[in-house]
């Protein structure tokens, strides 16, 4: 990872990428699927970058902005159902 591409925390990149998260919420929430900042941005660590190494901060905001809506709703109801 080059050196503007590091972060001291995980904190601190999701505050790096919140813009992103913001425009994707937004935009399905127009479609009427109501998510959120958090439930997109666990669905790309455990869908994309869980396993990734020397990820860059373009490639992060890319996967936000192109996140699958019904891939992204599977998650979700599977994640409810583990929490039940």
């Amino acid at each position: 990872m080059a050196n503007t591409d590091k972060f001291n925390s995980v904190e601190e990149l999701y505050k790096r990428v919140l813009p992103a998260l913001n425009t994707r919420v937004s935009e399905l929430q127009r479609k009427h699927i109501n998510v959120s900042e958090l439930d997109i941005w666990n669905y790309c660590v455990n869908n994309y970058w869980k396993n990734q190494k020397d990820l860059r901060i373009y490639k992060l905001v890319e996967n936000i902005l192109n996140v699958d809506e019904m891939s992204l709703q599977n998650y979700l109801k599977k994640y409810e159902k583990e929490m039940r």
